[in-house]
C-alpha cells in the first residue's frame, strides 16, 4: 500500500515539507560516503530555509498550546486512560518548553559559522563547490566519515527543538482521523466535508501494484480524487477505472 497525503491549509503543508526533509537529512547522515554528506548539507539548508519564515515558530507554539489545552480536558473523562493521557500531555509541554527556550529563527545558531556560511552561498550555484572554489570544503569531505557525520551532527541538533515539535504535532493531527474504505467510479470519488469542522490533513493509502495515482484536491466543503496512470512519456493520464482506497480525514 502506498500512502499519499494533502494538507488543508498552509501550515500543515510547512510541516510535511519538513518532514520529509528532516527524513531526508537522517537516511544521509548514517552513509559514510562524501557525496551523501554533500546533500545532507544541501538538505540542511533547505531545511533552514523552509523553517525560517518569521512566524512558524509561534504557529507551532501555538498547536502545541491548543493540543494541551485539548488533552487537559479530557482529564476527567472516565473513558481515557489517565497514565497514557499524562504521559502525552508532559511530551506536549516538553516540546513546547524546548522550542521556546530557542531564540530566534531556525538555524540561527548556525548564522555564525563561517565555513557553513561560505558553503552555503556557493551551494546552490551549479558545480560552485568544486575544490578550486572552495577548498577547505573539499578537505572536509576527504576527513573520515565518522568526524564528518559528527560535524553533521553538531549543526542538525541546533534544530532538534523544531524537528521534535513537527514530530509530535504531525502524529496529533495523524491520529486525530478514522480511516475507512472508500471506492471510485469511473477513477473519481467526491465526499461533501461537514460545515463547522475543519479538518487539517487528508490521507489516501492504495494499493501500488495497480499502476493509479491519486490526484487530490480539497478545500474546507469538499475534497475529490481523481485516479490517473503514468503513461509512456511519464504523464498522468485519466485512468477511468473503479479501484477502492482508504481513506482518513484528519481533523
Amino acid at each position: 500500500m502506498v500512502l499519499y497525503e494533502y494538507p488543508f491549509n498552509e501550515s500543515v503543508r510547512t510541516m510535511l515539507r519538513l518532514e520529509h526533509l528532516f527524513d531526508r537529512l537522517g537516511q544521509l547522515i548514517v552513509r559514510d560516503a562524501p557525496v551523501d554528506h554533500h546533500f545532507a548539507l544541501v538538505t540542511l539548508f533547505e531545511i533552514i530555509e523552509v523553517a525560517s519564515r518569521s512566524d512558524l515558530k509561534a504557529d507551532l507554539l501555538k498547536d502545541l498550546d491548543r493540543h494541551r489545552g485539548q488533552l487537559a480536558a479530557l482529564r476527567d473523562n472516565p473513558q481515557v486512560e489517565p497514565r497514557a493521557l499524562e504521559a502525552l500531555i508532559a511530551r506536549i509541554e516538553q516540546a513546547f518548553e524546548q522550542l521556546n527556550a530557542q531564540t530566534g529563527k531556525a538555524g540561527q545558531a548556525l548564522a555564525g559559522n563561517e565555513w557553513l556560511t561560505s558553503v552555503k552561498s556557493r551551494i546552490s550555484i551549479p558545480g560552485g563547490t568544486c575544490e578550486f572554489d572552495l577548498p577547505a570544503y573539499y578537505a572536509w569531505q576527504q576527513f573520515d566519515a565518522t568526524r564528518r557525520r559528527a560535524d553533521l551532527m553538531g549543526w542538525v541538533n541546533t534544530l532538534a527543538p523544531l524537528a521534535g515539535a513537527l514530530q509530535l504535532l504531525l502524529q496529533l493531527v495523524r491520529e486525530a482521523g478514522v480511516p475507512h474504505k472508500v471506492a471510485s467510479s469511473g477513477g473519481q470519488y467526491q465526499q461533501s466535508l461537514p460545515q463547522g469542522r475543519s479538518y487539517q490533513l487528508l490521507r489516501l493509502r492504495i494499493d501500488g501494484g495497480n499502476g493509479l495515482v491519486p490526484e487530490i484536491t480539497g478545500h474546507r466543503l469538499m475534497v475529490a480524487v481523481r485516479l490517473m496512470r503514468v503513461d509512456g512519456e511519464g504523464r498522468l493520464r485519466p485512468a477511468g477505472s473503479d479501484a477502492d482506497f482508504e481513506l482518513t480525514l484528519c481533523a
